[in-house]
């Protein structure tokens, strides 16, 4: 029962939550999202902000929660948002710092390096930073203990695989990834990954220039991740993904185009279509997403349920449909060794989940 109660009170702070950063009179005093606000106790309080840590809108969602307080008159709940807002905008003060400095110290060296993913939720960030390179291992590895004094983290059969390295700098909470010459889970994403730097763009953050993703390339990442990874949304890949397309800064037919090419066409259209599904509840309104995208998606937000922190995607058999895809399309266009990294996937699947079953843990597998 106590599991149950806390599944439900966790459900209630995300609907909060997705209240306060997709509709539009959220803010109005007289909301009942706002009154339910207003009669947060101190733990429930934590535990709100606790979520909105985890699905990474602590800072965007708490400035709009501070507001409401102050316009309310309540001092003492407006000092536990200016808190925790003050804590986290330190922490990512810290972490593009580092992040800066990283990505010029290898650019110094005549290395390519685009910020992927961590940057996506500005001004929010996330809980490691991730850079992709197509720049030999060694020569960033040599940067990264030269320069900064890292050390390489044991790595799993997944990342071995996806050709990923995690590096522990002192001084920086976060650990720093670094995809190299290729991206998805097992690696078998190498021509999105090698037109990636070509097609970066430069953003200023705090100051600061990087090189990121361009969107289209953002949104299949975030999908090979989403869709064919973890199989849970972040509410952060709502809102990022809800203000891409609000903006116009989507071009869906060459998102199409540089999706097919990457056999994951369907995974972004149904990752597309869950994300304007999903603001269509909050919002009254949909992204009203072209014909193109609602035709090739394969399920959409009716299938997505609240669990343990995340917005769930059912694996069997929507998500293990979109793998069934993608493969086959690898191997219609003769991609071997794409072909045999991904069909590892569902092996090494089944190792992490006998692993965790038998420790505890699927370290040193996934």
């Amino acid at each position: 029962m106590a599991n149950n109660s806390a599944a439900n009170i966790s459900s209630q702070w995300m609907t909060m939550l997705s209240q306060v950063l997709l509709s539009a009179d959220s803010s109005d005093p007289g909301s009942r999202t706002a009154d339910e606000l207003l009669n947060l106790d101190r733990e429930e309080f934590d535990g709100l902000a606790a979520l909105a840590q985890a699905n990474h809108v602590i800072v965007r969602g708490l400035a709009v929660v501070h507001n409401i307080y102050v316009e309310a008159g309540d001092t003492v709940r407006a000092e536990w948002t200016a808190a925790a807002l003050a804590a986290e905008r330190k922490r990512i003060a810290t972490a593009v710092e580092f992040l800066g400095t990283i990505c010029a110290a290898i650019e110094q060296k005549g290395l390519d390096v685009t910020v992927i993913k961590s940057l996506d939720h500005w001004p929010d960030m996330g809980s490691d930073i991730d850079l992709y390179t197509s720049s030999p291992a060694k020569a960033v590895s040599d940067v990264m203990r030269r320069e900064f004094g890292a050390q390489i983290a044991a790595r799993s059969w997944g990342d071995r695989l996806a050709c990923k390295w995690n590096f522990n700098l002192p001084g920086l909470a976060e650990p720093v990834e670094v995809h190299i010459g290729r991206l998805g889970q097992t690696g078998e994403q190498v021509v999105l990954a090698s037109r990636l730097p070509g097609r970066s763009r430069r953003a200023i953050i705090a100051g600061r220039a990087f090189h990121v993703a361009a969107v289209s390339d953002r949104l299949m990442i975030s999908t090979l991740q989403r869709m064919y990874r973890h199989f849970y949304f972040r509410l952060c890949d709502i809102v990022d993904s809800a203000a891409l397309a609000l903006s116009g800064a989507i071009d869906y037919e060459e998102l199409r185009f540089s999706a097919q090419e990457a056999g994951i066409w369907e995974g972004v259209a149904t990752y597309l279509t869950i994300v304007s599904d999903y603001v269509q509840a909050y919002r009254g309104a949909d992204l009203e997403l072209p014909r193109l995208v609602r035709q090739d998606a394969r399920f959409g937000g009716e299938l997505v349920y609240f669990s343990r922190d995340y917005l769930r995607v059912p694996i069997l058999p929507q998500s293990a449909g979109l793998y069934r895809r993608q493969l086959t399309g690898l191997l219609r266009r003769r991609e071997v060794h794409s072909s045999a990294r991904l069909g590892l996937l569902p092996w090494l699947a089944t190792a992490a989940a006998v692993g965790h079953k038998l420790t505890g843990s699927d370290k040193g597998i996934w």
